[in-house]
């Protein structure tokens, strides 16, 4: 039995900032346990928040200028955070904040740099958790399911409300996960055009109506149809759903929020649905990420489904996915399996991350 002390880093594609979370992760032949101890979301600022939403437009000098800085940036803000509550730490796990996801063609690239990270804050630091999974025909995305089957597998499906919805659930012997819709990425994008960051407890939301003709259209995307394993990016949308978005322009900011929530809660429960077809069990649903605080998000979610949502605590409901990583991070360095292949699509299971640093301590 080991217990490392792990640093475990998410940047999320809703772009709100950056979770460190402390963790301690138990090593027991095979089988994991955690604490989650102090944690902290620092927000970006908006020269970081804009460099990062354009990045995927810059040529390869600004991408590899980006990538390099960023990892310096995460660098001091491990000192940071390490000065700030005395961590001793023994590595760090980075997911970095993606920049470029295309799973078909074999793509799939984030940014911060691992070896400007480590010479920064003087740990090692692993790196990199989706390209061997995505170089074996994979998706590369999501891989917070190693978490839920480690920890959280009392529960039938494990849902993630962040920058996209996605979902984890055991289909017989096999756990299998996907992508089921936008979710924050969207929500905050409408709550930017009346000057809010998000929309704090739905309250934007709550003033809205529907929409019927926007919510049909958004429920008859190809995407939803498609079978898993699949997943989402940015650039799906910028150039397919808010194209579809764009015919609603006439509406309200609250309208297009309502019209949203309701459409995700729909999307939501067409995915439980049809997972538990594939199972005899029942739906109890672990909600984390931070959509699980948007309460009309989830009174809507609820409407459309039979299933039992429960949200856990704070902590776990914010830093759930860098608790994950955290996770992975360990498992790399033990050379354990970290990504199944059932997760992801791929043609086999993947001990993936890359080493940055000193890890002959661990090793």
């Amino acid at each position: 039995m080991k217990t490392y002390s792990v640093i475990g880093i998410m940047s999320g594609s809703s772009m709100d900032g950056i979770d460190l979370a402390h963790c301690r992760i138990t090593s027991d032949n095979g089988q994991y346990s955690y604490t989650i101890e102090e944690c902290e979301t620092f927000e970006y600022d908006e020269i970081w928040r804009l460099r990062l939403s354009q990045i995927r437009k810059a040529d390869a000098l600004g991408y590899s200028k980006t990538d390099v800085f960023y990892g310096h940036y995460i660098g001091h803000l491990i000192n940071k955070f390490v000065a700030k509550y005395n961590i001793k730490a023994d590595l760090v796990a980075s997911h970095g904040h993606t920049v470029f996801h295309y799973p078909e063609e074999l793509i799939t690239r984030q940014v911060g740099d691992g070896a400007s990270m480590s010479a920064i804050c003087h740990l090692p630091v692993v790196t990199d958790f989706r390209s061997m999974d995505v170089a074996k025909k994979g998706q590369g995305a999501p891989l917070v399911a190693i978490g839920d089957q480690m920890f959280f597998d009392e529960y039938d499906f494990c849902l993630n409300l962040g920058g996209f919805a996605n979902i984890s659930g055991k289909i017989g012997e096999f756990r299998v996960s996907f992508d089921i819709c936008p979710a924050n990425i969207l929500l905050n994008r409408v709550a930017r055009d009346l000057n809010q960051e998000y929309d704090h407890d739905g309250e934007i939301a709550s003033q809205g109506t529907i929409n019927y003709k926007l919510l049909e259209n958004l429920n008859n995307i190809d995407y939803y149809g498609m079978p898993f394993p699949k997943s989402l990016n940015r650039d799906w949308i910028n150039n397919e759903l808010w194209q579809i978005v764009k015919e609603g322009d006439k509406l309200t900011p609250q309208d297009k929020m309502k019209t949203f929530v309701d459409h995700i809660g729909i999307q939501i429960s067409k995915s439980l649905d049809y997972l538990s077809a594939k199972k005899s069990a029942g739906k109890k649903v672990l909600v984390t990420g931070g959509g699980a605080f948007n309460t009309v998000l989830m009174d809507h979610i609820r409407t459309h489904s039979e299933a039992e949502f429960i949200v856990p605590d704070a902590k776990l409901v914010k830093y759930k996915e860098a608790l994950v990583f955290a996770l992975m991070g360990v498992m790399r360095v033990e050379n354990q399996v970290n990504i199944i292949k059932t997760f992801t699509g791929a043609k086999s299971n993947s001990i993936s991350g890359a080493l940055n640093g000193d890890f002959s301590k661990l090793l």
